[in-house]
């Protein structure tokens, strides 16, 4: 259940120690999450748990991100990312993510596991005006082609600086 929170400009920081994790199955409904991803989330287990994993999205997020996110660790590999999630109270807090698939013994997905932890403050300033010009472009494109629009500009600043996603993120 989509819940409509309305976002603050409070900040939750997370420590240098942390790592939230959680887990969700094929259709992106979580199925577990530790217990720094419930205090950060301000979500108790029992709302977190069978809900779609996007009720921590910001709308700060491009979606455009996220289908690059769901392209990747379909075509079973990870992803990482830099990601701005919104607690329950409408506060924030950014991650530096790597989400992976997770199998059955003959090979196929049967979930995805996600870890996150404090991001660099270098890496929230370069995504910072990537992702409001991709947001942008979102807008301006209208819901039938906004992921198409914000990913032109995302590859166009990919393409500028010769790197893919992966190693642009891993490189802030």
């Amino acid at each position: 259940m989509k819940r409509q929170i309305t976002p603050t400009t409070t900040e939750r920081v997370m420590r240098d120690g942390d790592f939230i994790v959680s887990m969700t199955d094929t259709k992106g409904r979580i199925t577990y999450g530790n217990r720094i991803f419930i205090e950060f989330s301000g979500y108790s287990e029992k709302e977190l748990i069978g809900s779609q994993h996007n009720i921590v999205r910001h709308p700060d997020m491009p979606r455009a991100v996220f289908q690059l996110l769901w392209n990747k660790i379909q075509n079973k590999e990870e992803c990482f990312a830099y990601v701005k999630n919104m607690s329950k109270d409408g506060g924030f807090y950014w991650v530096f993510t790597n989400v992976t698939p997770t199998f059955t013994p003959s090979g196929e997905i049967n979930g995805y596991f996600s870890v996150r932890r404090k991001p660099k403050l270098s890496g929230i300033e370069a995504v910072t005006p990537l992702y409001a010009a991709m947001l942008e472009a979102e807008k301006k494109a209208g819901p039938a082609n906004a992921i198409q629009a914000s990913t032109q500009v995302l590859l166009a600043v990919l393409k500028e600086k010769g790197l893919s996603y992966e190693e642009l993120v891993l490189a802030i």
